[in-house]
């Protein structure tokens, strides 16, 4: 079943990956869904073990081997730096899933899945921060995204760390009063910020509990807190600014172009925070058109793979509604 334009598209994030095998019509074949894709944690190959499961699943319910795929597609949490990308698109060509393999950061399947082609910029906030561009001659815009170390500021994780300062602070008297100091620990059931504190570092709340945090954040936000608020707004002034930086070095300030944005925290579509962004984007890049993506991500790298294989427009468009 030898298909020219096959391509099977990975999706692959912290905590989960999508796998999608799709006809050179467009059409999808097989999807599967696996674990998360954390070679930090794991090492490479076992995290590519991850991603084989899903594929072998893939190719085996839709009867194709693996010789048979034109092309795979892979977006990968985790691949931040192009020497990231390069090791991986090397650990997934020795799999031998398809002819010809492009590994890209996770956060282009977002800009992808929300564009009507490979044009624009995408800020993605979930647990961490990140922001991508692209325009169709191959140029691409993009940040390091490591955490604090390469000046990212924001992410939910980041949030709930920064609001659990101030609200630390404000309990114990060396920072200005704010409801957080009972917002927070109230989540979890408990008194008072030092109540907190103690179960976090003994571990009797879970570290990883801290992300939920965020949407407490910005519930004390909307309720009026000075100090909440002052969060929210400093990350609609992040959001903006890794989006006008991005569009900036791609020559798209002053042209049509959308800012696509993802993730847990931009998807819950805060009021305040999508108010500033839109504002501040008015200023800096007028002819911005913002949207909240809603399509998945595994859209996006299938799209990818099929620019990469020289689809039609109209097999572009059947994959498309395929996921609407």
């Amino acid at each position: 079943m030898g298909m020219n334009g096959s391509v099977l598209a990975i999706d692959a994030g912290n905590s989960k990956t999508d796998v999608a095998l799709i006809g050179e019509d467009g059409t999808v074949l097989s999807t599967a869904r696996g674990g998360g894709f954390q070679p930090p944690l794991v090492g490479v190959p076992t995290a590519v073990d991850v991603l084989g499961a899903a594929v072998a699943e893939v190719l085996g319910s839709a009867g194709v081997d693996a010789g048979s795929v034109a092309h795979v597609s892979a977006c990968l949490a985790n691949a931040d730096l192009p020497v990231e990308e390069e090791q991986l698109t090397e650990a997934l060509r020795a799999r031998g899933w398809g002819r010809t393999v492009e590994v890209r950061n996770d956060t282009f399947a977002i800009l992808r899945a929300g564009a009507d082609e490979p044009r624009g910029v995408a800020v993605v906030c979930g647990a961490g921060i990140n922001c991508v561009g692209m325009v169709p001659d191959g140029r691409t815009a993009r940040f390091p995204a490591i955490g604090r170390i390469s000046g990212d500021w924001g992410g939910g994780s980041g949030l709930s760390e920064e609001a659990m300062w101030f609200a630390s602070r404000a309990e114990d008297g060396r920072g200005e009063p704010t409801e957080l100091a009972r917002t927070l620990p109230a989540h979890f059931g408990l008194g008072s910020m030092y109540a907190l504190i103690e179960a976090l570092h003994l571990g009797r709340i879970a570290s990883e509990r801290r992300h939920e945090l965020a949407p407490v954040l910005f519930a004390t936000a909307a309720a009026g807190d000075a100090v909440a608020r002052g969060l929210v707004d400093r990350l609609a002034d992040e959001v903006v600014a890794l989006s006008t930086v991005a569009l900036s070095r791609l020559g798209l300030l002053d042209e049509v172009a959308p800012v696509i944005l993802g993730g847990s925290v931009l998807a819950a579509r805060h009021p305040r925070l999508d108010e500033r962004i839109g504002e501040l984007l008015s200023v800096r890049a007028p002819k911005a058109t913002v949207r909240v993506v809603k399509e998945p991500p595994v859209l996006g790298a299938g799209l990818l793979g099929m620019d990469h294989t020289g689809a039609a427009p109209e097999v572009h468009a059947r994959l498309r509604a395929q996921y609407v």
